[in-house]
């Protein structure tokens, strides 16, 4: 009787229902390992570029403050206006980490904040900068990703300092309220007196925003803020009293 050589015996027949979750156990391991990698792209990579593009942009406005001014304006005129993507200054939070600084330019638009940057709002309103008589110097940064600048903002707290720098002046603002959470689209919270703030009437306010719970986009949490005063810049940059 011929024996049967190993290589010649059939392999068992799997059940239509094995194949189907073998099959379903490859998909979801590939869509895991995609969704690891957005992860990876929409965190780890847009916080590299965007700190690459922010370092190259706070470079250059510093290059450009070191240069001699055209010409000497008077000492209470204001800087010339500031258009879409141009940028104004920086912002600095001691309460956030020793050195914490962000590049402020004006618009926040995804291509703007995409740079790593705090952008002041054009729309719904306008920010009015800090050197005005009044208004909210409102600004928008992403939490996560991007890089991240606004990721620690709910460990802010009333009382703690906020310093806008520009090129002539440091204007020191200090924490008044947060607002942990409200609606994306509460356009009320940067309104040149922001509703739902300690305010009653015209001032000069700053307003930062951005998403919360960290990693999504579903409501958006607020920061509010004060001028206490302004001091003129000398030619060391001598930071004020708050970031010394």
């Amino acid at each position: 009787m011929a024996t049967e050589h190993p290589a010649e015996r059939r392999a068992p027949r799997r059940h239509p229902l094995q194949v189907a979750i073998g099959a379903l156990g490859d998909l979801l391991f590939t869509l895991g390992v995609l969704l690891a990698l957005l992860v990876v792209h929409s965190l780890w990579w847009t916080n590299l570029t965007a700190d690459r593009h922010a370092d190259l942009s706070a470079a250059r406005l510093r290059q450009s403050w070191s240069a001699p001014a055209p010409a000497a304006p008077p000492t209470d005129a204001a800087p010339p206006p500031f258009g879409p993507g141009d940028a104004v200054g920086f912002l600095h939070a001691p309460a956030l980490g020793a050195g914490y600084q962000v590049l402020i330019k004006v618009g926040t638009d995804g291509e703007t904040l995409a740079d790593g940057v705090a952008g002041a709002y054009t729309a719904p309103y306008h920010s009015a900068m800090p050197w005005e008589a009044s208004g909210n110097f409102a600004l928008a940064a992403h939490r996560d990703g991007h890089g991240a600048r606004f990721h620690d903002l709910d460990r802010l707290r009333p009382g703690d300092p906020l310093v806008v720098e520009t090129r002539d002046h440091w204007y020191v603002y200090h924490v008044d309220a947060t607002l942990p959470e409200t609606a994306k689209d509460d356009i009320g919270v940067i309104a040149p007196v922001p509703v739902g703030s300690p305010y009653d009437g015209p001032g000069r306010y700053i307003t930062l925003t951005t998403c919360t719970p960290v990693y999504t986009s579903l409501y958006r949490m607020a920061v509010w803020g004060s001028l206490v005063r302004e001091e003129p810049t000398d030619p060391d940059r001598t930071p004020p009293a708050e970031l010394r």
